[in-house]
This record gives C-alpha cells, sequence and structure tokens, in this order.
C-alpha cells in the first residue's frame, strides 16, 4: 500500500431531510491541524453513540474510488459532488477494501490507527441517498469503507500522509470479511477464524461465534431499513 493523503472531515448533528433522525452523517471538509484521539476526531458530532463511535469506530473511512461506481448506479446526485457523501472521517483515492486488512496500523501524523473493522451501512444511507435500499446496496456490493482504532492519540497536520506500518492480517482484507459476513454467509471454518482474529473488533468476533453456535444468519431488515420492509 503507497502512501495516500486524506481529506479530512467532520460532522454536525443535523435531521436527514425535513423530519428526518438527528445524525452527524453529512460530514464536510476540515481544516487542519487535526486532534485525534481515542474517541475520534475532535469537533465531529456522533448522534447515536451505541452504533456509531466508540473505541473499535473512532474513525471512518471511506474510498472515494467507489463514487464513479456509484454514480453509474443510482445516478447524478449532489450528495456524490464532495467527499463525506458516506460520513466518512477519512476520503482517500488509491486503497479500497481490496486492499485494506484487518488489523492494519497506519501512521498518520503522530496518531497510530488500527483497522479494526469494516462497515456496517443502516437505512440512514437511504435517507441520505433518497434510495430506499442504499444501505443494502452498499453492503451487497462490498464498498462499505472501514473503521479504525486508535492506537496512539496525536495531531496530524495539512499535508500528512496515511502510512501502513503493520499488517499483522495479510490474509484478511475487507473484501474477504465482507465476503464472509454477506455472502458465504454459513462458512463455518471462515467464521471460526473470524471469531479468533485479536485484531477485529469485538463485536464482530462475538457476530461469528453467535452464528457457529446458532448456525443462523442475524436478521439484517432493521439495519438496513429501519423497520421490516413490506414485501
Amino acid at each position: 500500500m503507497i502512501p495516500v493523503r486524506p481529506d479530512v472531515l467532520t460532522g454536525r448533528l443535523a435531521p436527514i431531510g425535513p423530519g428526518g433522525p438527528v445524525s452527524g452523517v453529512d460530514k464536510k471538509l476540515a481544516p487542519g491541524p487535526w486532534r485525534i484521539s481515542a474517541a475520534g476526531l475532535a469537533g465531529d458530532q456522533i448522534a447515536d453513540a451505541r452504533h456509531h463511535g466508540g473505541a473499535d469506530k473512532a474513525l471512518h473511512h471511506y474510498a472515494r474510488d467507489h463514487y464513479p461506481a456509484w454514480r453509474t448506479e443510482i445516478g447524478e446526485t449532489a450528495v456524490l459532488d464532495a467527499p463525506g457523501a458516506f460520513g466518512e472521517n477519512l476520503s482517500t483515492l488509491g486503497w479500497t477494501e481490496q486492499e485494506v486488512c484487518v488489523g492494519d496500523v497506519l501512521r498518520f501524523g503522530r496518531a497510530l490507527l488500527q483497522v479494526s473493522q469494516g462497515r456496517q451501512p443502516c437505512y440512514k444511507l437511504n435517507l441520505r441517498f433518497s434510495v430506499r435500499d442504499m444501505a443494502r446496496r452498499v453492503q451487497q456490493t462490498g464498498r462499505t469503507g472501514w473503521y479504525y482504532r486508535v492506537l496512539e492519540e496525536g495531531v496530524a497536520q495539512e499535508g500528512d500522509t496515511l502510512d501502513l506500518v503493520e499488517r499483522p492480517c495479510p490474509d484478511w482484507p475487507l473484501s474477504r470479511l465482507s465476503a464472509m459476513l454477506y455472502h458465504d454467509t454459513r462458512n463455518r471454518e471462515g467464521l471460526a477464524a473470524m471469531a479468533a482474529l485479536p485484531q477485529l473488533a469485538e463485536s464482530w468476533r462475538s457476530l461469528a461465534q453467535r452464528r457457529l453456535q446458532s448456525g443462523r444468519v442475524e436478521n439484517w431488515s432493521a439495519r438496513l431499513y429501519g423497520r421490516l420492509p413490506r414485501e
């Protein structure tokens, strides 16, 4: 992975559309320097702390490489005219879920970050893009983005790059993880390996363990649609 220079974005709480839920998904470019703590990026607001933020979701990264494909699939929309369409804190060109692995350790300025999990899209993306099944599309394509935990807090400056310094899990690109979660959902050997990955977020290791124990895949409808979809 060659070093990449990210755009850095933060969001303020606001409703998603008229009468919509309050969210910080609408991210805007933020001038440096950027202070990064274990809680995330200074100045970034989170509405739903139960499902967003926290130690394993301190920063969200999305590949701007995917924007052209989204324009082709859902049509032109102003949301895609600038970085931050998917609520990302870091936006880059050159890295995607094919190249990034679970556990990758990255230096950004004086901060040290580690890839903890992929993003599980929720129904708020449907509202943001005015596409009823946008969250499902994000999940199915694997163009989800990913999260970092912060191993060392610090400040990054304008011009700093994201540099890979360690790759403990080279066999676990995020694309493989996404395929197991949403497509090859009953691969017991893969689920067992996933559950044993110490670098993976605990919530995802627990998810893999629950599938192994129950033999069932969790219902995604509430997360993807905000309710059970009508047939």
